[in-house]
């Protein structure tokens, strides 16, 4: 079997209120990998809000011509081959999502000639992988907040994560009591700062949330700096949960080491693909810290599912109805593995028609 063409294209899609009032709209850098053998695989990278999509649809084109005329099977070494290619544009950033995007394309023509989801061609640990609810973005009003956090709970889930970026760290303290209230004791939160704060000032925030039981406090500070992760996670009592925008294992690596987290949050988009996100997952199961896929969880549900230290899988409940083919859905505050083989989503029949961006 030997890839014919790669198609990449860009699908432009609005999101709708609340989430809307901070991301008006998602892009997904798609690439279908066609085969000889007539079988495609489907491949893609969601940039959220859209920013910078033009670039990794742009890169991802550039690495699609080195898989013409290989067999898309030997995932493992067509990954090195993109990784290695362009020595001086390190796979981090634009070019992580571009490699992510085709090696999830090539993992789905893989299950799909194996005749297996992709979760038990790796070796399943669990047909079924727990959720989180997460949203909660800055521009929430206090009911917007609420509204989606009992949203989540309806559909069983015991986690939610919220953002807390008001400038004032009492009003965030404020929000998360009232959401707390809220759901009640059966449910638990996670906050995220989403990089917004400076080592001090993250301190100073998590030590107003210390009481609240917290299950994490996620990015406190820039990812490029884990050093000042390291030494918030040491100076506070939440654990901290980092890496949905780091992109190798050697980042991730460095994480580790410096015992900077306790949850690790690879991004299958961002993180060049399955292949180097599995490596990440094996990576922190060695020294017994948990994986929680960031995002994407029709694709993570397969990387949860086949790695022992999986806690839970992010759910965006943000997806149109019209998007995507197959998307599982969230029962019992999880998700089920797909019985199809590969990753089991397609795109719906009128998708490409209805969000191309031309």
């Amino acid at each position: 079997m030997k890839i014919t063409t790669v198609d990449t294209f860009t699908l432009q899609i609005p999101t709708t209120k609340p989430i809307a009032l901070d991301l008006p709209e998602h892009r997904l850098v798609v690439t279908r990998v066609r085969t000889d053998m007539g079988l495609d695989g489907l491949g893609y990278a969601l940039v959220f809000g859209g920013a910078g999509s033009e670039a990794v649809e742009a890169y991802a084109r550039r690495l699609a011509t080195l898989l013409v005329g290989e067999d898309p099977t030997q995932v493992g070494r067509l990954w090195d081959k993109m990784y290695r290619a362009d020595r001086g544009i390190r796979k981090v950033g634009v070019a992580g999502y571009a490699l992510s995007a085709l090696d999830i394309g090539l993992w789905d023509i893989a299950g799909k000639a194996a005749g297996l989801p992709l979760a038990k061609l790796w070796g399943a640990v669990t047909d079924r992988v727990a959720a989180y609810g997460s949203g909660g973005w800055g521009s929430y009003s206090l009911d917007d907040l609420i509204g989606e956090a009992e949203r989540y709970t309806a559909m069983g889930c015991h986690y939610y994560k919220m953002k807390i970026h008001h400038t004032d760290p009492l009003e965030n303290r404020r929000r998360v009591e009232a959401v707390k209230k809220a759901v009640g004791d059966g449910v638990r939160l996670m906050v995220d700062v989403n990089q917004k704060l400076d080592v001090d000032g993250a301190i100073r925030q998590a030590r107003m949330l210390e009481d609240l039981d917290l299950v994490w406090y996620e990015e406190p500070t820039l990812a490029d700096d884990p050093a000042g992760c390291a030494q918030i996670a040491k100076a506070i009592r939440i654990p901290v949960a980092t890496g949905e925008n780091n992109y190798t294992r050697f980042e991730f690596r460095e994480l580790i080491e410096r015992g900077a987290a306790r949850y690790l949050m690879p991004d299958v988009c961002r993180a060049n693909g399955f292949t180097e996100t599995l490596r990440i997952g094996a990576l922190a199961a060695a020294h017994q810290v948990a994986l929680s896929p960031h995002v994407v969880h029709e694709l993570s549900v397969h990387v949860a599912a086949a790695l022992p230290n999986s806690f839970l899988v992010e759910f965006i409940d943000w997806t149109p109805g019209d998007l995507f083919d197959g998307l599982p859905k969230c029962e019992g505050g999880g998700f089920r593995i797909p019985d199809r083989p590969g990753h089991g989503i397609g795109l719906a029949p009128d998708a490409e028609k209805k969000y191309r961006r031309t």
